[in-house]
């Protein structure tokens, strides 16, 4: 297995100065006029002769006498210039900006606001990111930042620790990241944080009453089990996140097309988000009691395989038929969610790749979230625009909950329609979760389908920058 837990500094950022560092400006295109103005006669005709226009992540490169960069401006596009108050910089913009500068250190020199000075230092550490464990070449261009002195450089490096396990986490395959691994992978992190951990495995699965964690994980080779990590002060708000496990889905009996299963390595993508997310929290020592539940399985075949049809009572003692075999991630879920509000904690979440029609609904991006308190959904929205880490509300209607009706259980796992699918999978989990606890379900994609700075094809971390923000602002230590 391999170590993915990291709490070293982050290679690509310093702090302190240097006069070896090289200035970037920034530069937004209806300040171009402007700052050309600022400049010598010479540097105005190098800029002509290159056709600078400030586009965002377009760079040029001014020479000093000696050969070496004196500076290198650096354009942000429009409507986000750095002279007045605008929305957030994205980090990707400084992601492009430090895959295209030559190797060196280099300083910022015109960023105003702490919030700015955290995106770049975290969008330059990003476009760093590479997942290279099974490449012989692992060496690259290593270009250093010395982060703004309003950076607050702890908080950005919790984010790019807890962002980069939860990516490796979901690029590792399945042959590496089994139940077993995931298991292993929590083991490493409680330790490193002193944190207790039980894994209940097995036959001990339906001793304890997680009928639905068993009974999807039961036809795959590696045992299912039920990870169980607490950390924190005991009497401080109690914080729980439950992560969806399925380290490989086949779709089951209910069999996906071979082009589905490519990338069903990442359906344990909920469970790495919580994983990244626990260790941004443990990390910066919030004043929270912490707990991270995740059922790991893998929906396989084989003759014990349940089927469609069949009626499983979860551990909640709601019974469930089987509409769909790959309908799976929710079966997991409930017994999680049920198992985690008998402790009726003060915040309840759980982030999972539980469906396609998420994706259908606001792209591969943007994932949805659910909840029926107002304020979480305020607070989400404002640090989700803060982090640039998209979030967008989809509604909790309760009408569509009938869709879910079966007539020889209490709930089917899939509705009598295709239609609305995100909005009635959270349905099914909000049944299994009481009234009066905060609760929000995160439906991520957990995966970049294309190549750009910072976010290289493959697994990513998706809302828990948002998520943390809003938990340190509430819970410092």
């Amino acid at each position: 297995m391999f170590n993915y837990i990291n709490r070293g500094p982050i290679p690509s950022l310093k702090s302190g100065s240097s006069k070896k560092t090289i200035p970037i400006i920034l530069v937004a295109n209806e300040d171009l006029k402007k700052w050309q103005q600022s400049l010598s006669n010479n540097q105005q005709s190098w800029l002509k002769l290159n056709d600078f226009n400030a586009t965002s992540g377009e760079i040029l490169l001014f020479i000093a006498n000696n050969g070496a960069v004196d500076f290198v401006a650096a354009g942000m596009g429009e409507n986000n210039s750095s002279t007045i108050e605008q929305d957030p910089i994205e980090p990707w913009l400084f992601s492009k900006i430090a895959k295209s500068v030559p190797k060196g250190t280099y300083q910022i020199s015109n960023i105003l606001n702490d919030r700015d000075a955290n995106s770049a230092a975290f969008g330059w550490a990003m476009a760093h990111y590479k997942f290279s464990v099974y490449l012989k070449e692992t060496k690259q261009k290593l270009s250093i930042l010395t982060v703004p002195k309003n950076c607050d450089i702890n908080f950005v490096s919790h984010m790019v620790r807890g962002s980069t396990l939860c990516r490796d986490l979901v690029n590792t395959p399945t042959c590496h990241m089994g139940p077993d691994d995931l298991g292993e992978v929590s083991k490493s992190l409680a330790r490193e944080f002193k944190a207790k951990i039980t894994i209940i495995t097995g036959a001990a699965l339906l001793k304890a009453g997680f009928n639905t964690i068993h009974t999807v994980g039961r036809a795959a080779e590696k045992e299912p089990r039920l990870i169980d990590i607490t950390w924190g002060n005991q009497k401080a708000p109690k914080i729980t996140l439950v992560g969806k496990g399925v380290c490989f889905d086949t779709g089951g009996l209910d069999i996906k097309p071979s082009n589905s299963m490519l990338n069903m390595k990442k359906d344990m993508g909920g469970a790495a988000h919580v994983l990244g997310l626990g260790q941004m929290i443990m990390e910066a020592g919030l004043n929270v009691r912490l707990r991270i539940l995740i059922p790991a399985v893998e929906n396989n075949i084989s003759a014990n395989a349940f089927r469609p049809g069949d009626i499983i009572k979860s551990y909640h003692g709601t019974t469930i038929e089987i509409g769909n075999t790959d309908a799976e991630g929710r079966l997991v879920l409930c017994d999680a969610l049920a198992l985690a509000s008998e402790e009726n904690p003060d915040l309840l979440m759980d982030f999972a790749t539980l469906t396609g029609a998420a994706r259908v609904a606001l792209g591969t991006d943007v994932p949805p979230y659910f909840t029926d308190d107002q304020s979480l959904n305020s607070e989400l929205l404002s640090r989700s625009k803060n982090q640039c880490d998209p979030l967008w509300p989809l509604p909790l209607y309760d009408p569509y909950k009938e869709l879910l009706s079966s007539s020889i259980a209490d709930l089917n796992n899939v509705a009598s329609t295709g239609l609305g699918g995100a909005i009635t999978a959270a349905l099914f989990l909000k049944h299994f979760v009481p009234k009066t606890i905060p609760w929000i379900h995160f439906d991520v994609y957990a995966w970049n389908d294309r190549e750009r700075p910072g976010r290289p094809k493959g697994g990513e971390a998706m809302g828990i920058r948002s998520v943390f923000d809003y938990l340190a602002t509430k819970f410092k230590s």
